[in-house]
């Protein structure tokens, strides 16, 4: 009977997940951290900061070198974003978030009442939550795009200053209204609630949502992006169609909604030359 047990133990521990002991060493000690009403709104404006510094170093390198500017989408759009154009957008995205997006997320993230399992999810269980939050929140966005576009007033006080970046770049991603910040925000939080994400899967969606914002902003079609990988994806020439003809594309990251619509373009036929 003991030998029995011992190996039921041993099959046990055996099939613990692989992310349990990633788990184990972040939530006792940083428990204080993951229920703060601080964390969503912190980690969202950090994570992007972080995530557009390797496209800083590459608009910075593209004042100096062809190779870079040549991965550049639209031609005859002049020279990358000054460093002053960055650091202007970069406070203008802090002030935002410190004076509405910070305070109203705390509230929700209060009303939600977070708590932390003992246990980490499997792989399996992280992949199938982070990809059915994307699925949900591309959903979600496509119809506030597409509403905001098509409502002349609610364009005007919401979205339109962020299309002042006909050319965008990568920290513009976030350059929006207080209110646009704030509803996209709430958008991935609630993506992340209705699908009832453990909280290491929910902090691997926010992470990969900023990286797709990020890149889908970039103005470079790089050799190594996303949507070359994965055809479902527009990625950042189909999104840069979207800021020159604001009609189309309005899905953030997957391209099946603006198919089944018929607001899909390719954004080799208008922004490449022939």
């Amino acid at each position: 009977m003991m030998m029995m047990n011992v190996l039921s133990t041993e099959h046990v521990e055996g099939c613990a997940p692989i992310l349990q002991g990633l788990w184990e060493s972040v939530r006792p000690e940083q428990r204080e951290i993951l229920l703060s009403p601080y964390l969503p709104a912190s980690y969202a404006f950090l994570t992007h900061v972080l995530l557009c510094a390797p496209f800083l170093a590459l608009d910075a390198l593209g004042s100096v070198c062809q190779r870079v500017r040549s991965w550049r989408i639209t031609t005859g759009s002049g020279p990358p974003p000054s460093l002053r154009r960055w650091f202007d957008c970069f406070w203008r995205v802090l002030y935002r978030y410190l004076t509405t997006v910070l305070p109203a997320t705390a509230l929700f993230h209060l009303l939600r009442s977070p708590v932390l399992p003992e246990l980490a999810p499997s792989c399996w269980q992280l992949f199938v939550e982070v990809f059915a939050c994307l699925l949900l929140f591309d959903t979600l966005f496509f119809i506030w795009h597409f509403v905001m576009h098509r409502v002349p007033w609610l364009y005007r006080s919401t979205h339109q200053l962020h299309h002042q970046h006909h050319v965008p770049f990568a920290l513009a991603a976030q350059d929006s209204s207080s209110l646009e910040l704030l509803s996209l925000l709430l958008l991935a939080l609630s993506s992340a609630w209705v699908v009832g994400c453990h909280p290491l899967s929910e902090a691997f969606f926010h992470l990969i949502n900023s990286w797709l914002a990020v890149e889908d902003h970039c103005g470079y079609d790089l050799p190594w992006a996303l949507h070359r990988l994965l055809p479902c994806l527009g990625g950042a020439p189909c999104h840069q169609a979207h800021h020159s003809l604001h009609n189309v594309n309005y899905a953030p990251y997957f391209t099946h909604w603006d198919l089944l619509f018929g607001t899909y373009r390719a954004s080799a036929q208008y922004l490449r030359p022939e």
